[in-house]
């Protein structure tokens, strides 16, 4: 019916192109059976003009504005007919009010400028990794036509339990660049790359990988050199989203035929087939336009006060630290980030979202924080969205500091930034740290009680950071290679080098270092709460003391495999570790523990121990204690497991630890020992070997053992 009463509106023609009024929904750029129909929405433009490129040109071969009438509210919407959609790249420009000419605070309409479409499925410019497709001062990113039509064959959502899960943090581009990779140098730093290493990590044991950011940016954005090589500095990282609706051309071997959506539906489809969930790490605070000196690219020259946290002077407020701050709770800036992460599940068949200074969500138009905020309530309680995994980084630039606190409505998991740092200080043997410690192998519960174990996920380092390597190797950062005189990167890195700055070739220190690593390992992967791994810490990966490596597109940020031979004996320990989680239930409980018998078992869920059994030291000086955990309480009693106790000792000098002992014919068996040479470090699933002496064990200094009953 609808459609035969369009066809009474009248056909304007141009340059002997037809169009007609359009329909405003969707937005976007969406084909039809004769022709595209274009929907973009500003409430402040006066004028709107659609902007026709064929695929390459510089000129466009068309340009075609909205007539009045072809307004519905605020959305300009327009049909037009008989279009090469294969070839077609598309693009508008905006006349309004500007703040320097009109004097109207908050406007940056310039009809010189061509935007590209907020809601476009494929953006061109950065087809190749590194190399500008077209000019800078003209229409650097175009956007293109997406064709839904991949063969997704059965495929469909694996849904997790949030607590058995091991999310392996990683690049995209840093995971298969090395030339040590031994993948296809056309595919080589790409989603095609990737796929190659899928068995990798099946063998590792992760069931998700969490992919830093994968949206279109610029990597471009901001021309400068490492000061000491002369290298171009690039935005490595990715975090300065140009466009929230289409994958980075690229990190897709086939970028330049337009096919990066297919390259990736086919690493997920494949990823999928391995058992392993894909999460996207996704930045919804701010975007590439920067401050009132960046770029207009889309936004900003759109509707520059409905898309920007604006002062009352008109200039932006900066709580991403990056120049600008997406106006998220604006009705339509909310719609359209949830139609993003809509389209990423539908489309995509994404299984969750890690969100960048996600306390940036809970700001009003003022910045001020809200109770109840309307993006975090709808994206808690949206049906499509439903099934999907929510990460919060619960901080922002602004100093917004929400780990606990974050409006969590159910659904919501965060980065524990309390745990990664308690961790650190208590490997690094501080003292008064043992009541936080056994505060943050529970789950944190002080943190989440009113929540799951599962909304603790627990990072000892991420991509933010130094590498584990790096944590054990360097008191300080060392980033001066980053072109800012070593004042970037957080000087809160709780590290410790082990008496020597950087590499040495000192054995006891190297073999301290290892162990240290060992001992992050086996605390992360024995702790309730979701464990996060950080790609290369498994074999040693260094970023030679840079804990701010966001703009090295090197080998200080690729992952060097050769590595993995260097150093495989931390890479079965870590395989063999993921392997013991995911073969014991009482380390993954949903719910956190009630420290009572309320399975009748004899034991309570949880106790904790010192070098005396049942008797913690809780001193400021402890830097030593064990817990156990009652098998028959795993999983809330429903799944049988074994008795598992772990005991950590971060004194220097060993420490000898008495054993509870079983009330059946239940023994003691070590499955890992940091102090402990290889293979002896860790046994198989199922092999491990039975301690000698039932009564205790000896523990090494700076290290730990994690045993089973059975």
């Amino acid at each position: 019916m609808l459609d035969q009463r369009i066809d009474y509106y009248p056909t304007h023609e141009l340059s002997g192109y037809k169009y007609r009024i359009g329909r405003p929904l969707p937005l976007g750029a969406s084909v039809v059976p004769n022709g595209v129909n274009f929907s973009i929405f500003s409430s402040a433009a006066t004028e709107c003009t659609l902007v026709l490129f064929n695929e390459g040109e510089a000129e466009p071969f068309v340009e075609l504005p909205f007539p009045p009438e072809f307004r519905i509210g605020q959305v300009f919407t327009m049909l037009v007919f008989d279009l090469d959609v294969e070839t077609l790249e598309y693009g508008f420009r905006f006349e309004g009010p500007n703040t320097a000419s009109d004097k109207a605070i908050g406007h940056r309409f310039d009809k010189t400028t061509i935007v590209s479409d907020p809601y476009g499925k494929l953006l061109t410019g950065r087809e190749k990794w590194g190399e500008a497709s077209y000019e800078a001062d003209k229409y650097p990113f175009r956007t293109r036509l997406m064709f839904e039509d991949f063969d997704w064959e059965t495929d469909k959502p694996l849904n997790i339990p949030f607590e058995d899960l091991v999310i392996y943090e990683m690049h995209v581009r840093g995971f298969t660049k090395h030339p040590s990779s031994e993948v296809a140098e056309s595919e080589a730093g790409t989603f095609a790359g990737m796929r190659r290493k899928i068995p990798y990590l099946k063998e590792l044991g992760v069931n998700c990988v969490e992919l830093m950011p994968i949206f279109e940016f610029d990597e471009l954005e901001f021309p400068r050199s490492n000061p000491f090589t002369g290298e171009k500095l690039l935005n490595y990282w990715g975090y300065s989203t140009t466009n929230f609706f289409s994958p980075k051309a690229g990190f897709a071997a086939t970028g330049k035929f337009g096919m990066q959506g297919d390259e990736l539906k086919a690493l997920i489809k494949d990823l999928h087939k391995a058992g392993i969930e894909v999460i996207l790490d996704v930045v919804y605070n701010h975007t590439a336009e920067g401050d009132h000196r960046g770029r207009t690219l889309s936004f900003r020259g759109i509707d520059n006060r409905v898309y920007y946290m604006l002062a009352p002077d008109g200039s932006y407020f900066n709580f991403s630290g990056c120049g600008n701050t997406l106006n998220c709770n604006h009705p339509v800036v909310r719609q359209m980030v949830k139609a993003s992460l809509q389209y990423w599940v539908s489309e995509y068949h994404i299984d969750g979202f890690r969100f960048d200074l996600a306390s940036v969500l809970g700001r009003d138009q003022n910045g001020s924080p809200l109770n109840n905020p309307p993006l975090l309530e709808s994206l808690s309680y949206d049906p499509i969205l439903a099934n999907v995994k929510l990460i919060a980084e619960a901080w922002d630039a602004g100093g917004l500091y929400q780990v606990g606190s974050f409006p969590g409505y159910g659904r919501w998991a965060e980065w524990n930034g309390k745990y990664r740092d308690d961790v650190r200080r208590f490997l690094k043997s501080d003292p008064n740290m043992i009541g936080k410690m056994a505060l943050r192998v529970q789950g944190s519960p002080d943190l989440y009680e009113y929540r799951s174990n599962s909304a603790s996920i627990n990072f000892i380092t991420c991509h933010d950071g130094f590498t584990l390597n790096d944590m054990v190797s360097y008191n300080s950062k060392h980033n001066e290679a980053n072109g800012e005189q070593n004042n970037d990167g957080t000087n809160d890195n709780y590290s410790w080098n082990c008496s020597v700055e950087g590499p040495t070739s000192d054995p006891a220190i190297n073999a301290l270092r290892e162990r240290q690593m060992k001992n992050a390992f086996a605390m992360l992967l024995t702790s309730q709460g979701v464990p996060m791994l950080y790609m290369g810490d498994e074999m040693r990966r260094t970023q030679h003391g840079n804990n701010n490596a966001y703009c090295h597109d090197t080998a200080m940020n690729w992952l060097d495999w050769s590595l993995l031979d260097k150093n495989e004996g931390l890479f079965h320990f870590v395989r063999k570790c993921v392997e013991f989680r995911k073969a014991h239930p009482v380390l993954r409980s949903k719910h956190h523990f009630q420290n009572k018998d309320y399975m009748r078992s004899g034991k309570p869920d949880i106790t904790f121990h010192g070098t005396k059994a049942w008797q913690p030291d809780w001193s400021e000086e402890s830097r030593s204690f064990a817990y156990m955990l009652c098998g028959k309480h795993a999983k809330s009693g429903f799944v049988a497991d074994n008795d598992v106790y772990v005991a950590m000792n971060m004194f220097w000098d060993a420490l000898w630890f008495e054993l509870p002992e079983f009330d059946d014919n239940r023994q003691w068996h070590v499955f890992a020992n940091t102090g402990a040479p290889a293979p002896f470090d860790a046994f198989d699933v199922g092999r491990e070997a039975k301690l000698e002496n039932q009564k205790g064990i000896l523990l090494g200094g700076r290290s730990v053992v994690i045993l089973i009953g059975k």
